[in-house]
């Protein structure tokens, strides 16, 4: 009797459901992205889950608070984690 559903090729949607350490293969569910600066376009690395205020090294800027609520939605975003499938591009 075949089963309802495929164990060894489960969609990207019942992966991204599942505890990050009960997946097929094991991924954080965090990563690393660039944000770029609207007054001096200076790229600044942010942690996705970051839980301090992060300023622009440049200028000064604050760019986003806890939680990655950004300030200014123009900035550009792009992920660096190579476990992520989100390419977050906002320019």
């Amino acid at each position: 009797m075949p089963l309802a559903r495929d164990l060894l090729h489960p969609s990207l949607e019942e992966e991204k459901k599942k505890h990050k350490k009960k997946r097929l293969v094991q991924s954080p569910n965090s990563y690393f992205m660039d944000v770029k600066c609207p007054g001096c376009y200076k790229i600044t690395t942010v942690f996705s889950h970051a839980q301090t205020v992060v300023l622009c090294v440049g200028c000064s800027t604050v760019l986003l608070h806890m939680y990655l609520e950004l300030l200014y939605p123009l900035y550009e975003l792009t992920t660096l984690s190579l476990y992520n499938d989100i390419l977050c591009l906002f320019l």
